[in-house]
């Protein structure tokens, strides 16, 4: 080897020195984001709540995300008919439960939480001031009273499980609610708002239904698209709670479950909070 002059020598590890620091200080590369967006089905009570969740994770991450809204029980039939779902997230835990059992997804995890409300016309003597009288409106024979359609959405499998808490507070009452309630929305072929419309303001701002038993959510918001319907909370004896869960397919990229992740972190969650979702 060469005799070398001590600055050179010096020069030298000085030279190595500066390369080693440099690629030690260098910041990890971000992970690319998946060339093709991930596939989010979804309940349509989460509507709002994800078109600005997903917003906010595609600016973040730069991975796009592609929404699939609608009752869950239909979603999750239109999964297992084989539609590219890789994320469900369903505004119970049963339906993604299933399709976990079934094999192939994993076990849901609850993201939110929501609760039942009375919408009501502003014909109703059941007022947010007065919620201990709802159950009283519920049964007078002239209060028609509509839901979402049972097993197919499960807001209407909730108002189900008030009929029945109805009837320990009343015995006959579940028999009447369950004879007389509409299911209304949330079926295969139950009828479709025009463009721009929600659909629980529009019915009842078509007075399809004096009362009509949905997620508090979607009251509320019903309740500013119309202001003159009220929005009634349930008395303490009638509350049904719903848990929103979220399953992943088992085969989905990483994006996928990044972005179920992310509906548990503070970002999303103050999102989902002043909607009026509630904690996990």
């Amino acid at each position: 080897m060469a005799n070398r002059s001590p600055a050179a020598v010096a020069a030298a590890a000085a030279g190595l020195a500066w390369a080693l620091t440099g690629c030690v200080a260098a910041p990890a590369l971000a992970p690319m984001a998946d060339a093709a967006p991930v596939q989010v089905y979804a309940a349509g009570s989460l509507r709002e709540a994800f078109t600005e969740i997903a917003r906010d994770h595609e600016a973040s991450t730069g991975q796009k995300v592609a929404l699939t809204f609608g009752a869950s029980g239909l979603l999750r039939e239109r999964i297992e008919k084989g539609e590219p779902a890789q994320v469900f997230a369903s505004a119970d835990t049963d339906h993604p439960q299933h399709l976990a059992v079934r094999g192939g997804w994993q076990a849901p995890v609850v993201f939110t939480r929501n609760a039942l409300c009375a919408l009501t016309s502003e014909q109703i003597s059941a007022t947010p001031d007065t919620p201990d009288t709802l159950l009283t409106t519920l049964l007078r024979s002239d209060v028609r009273v509509g839901t979402s359609t049972p097993k197919a959405d499960p807001s209407g499998d909730y108002a189900w499980a008030l009929f029945r808490q109805a009837d320990k507070v009343q015995p006959g009452a579940y028999a009447q609610l369950d004879a007389k309630a509409l299911k209304l929305t949330g079926g295969a072929d139950s009828p479709k708002p025009p463009a721009g419309r929600g659909t629980y303001a529009w019915v009842m701002d078509q007075r399809q239904v004096d009362v009509f038993l949905t997620y508090c959510t979607n009251a509320v918001a019903a309740q500013a698209e119309v202001p003159r319907l009220h929005v009634v909370q349930l008395p303490a004896a009638l509350q049904v709670g719903a848990r929103y869960g979220v399953t992943v397919r088992a085969d989905a990229p990483a994006a996928a479950q990044a972005f179920a992740s992310a509906l548990r972190q503070p970002a999303a969650q103050a999102v989902l909070q002043r909607l009026g979702f509630g904690l996990p």
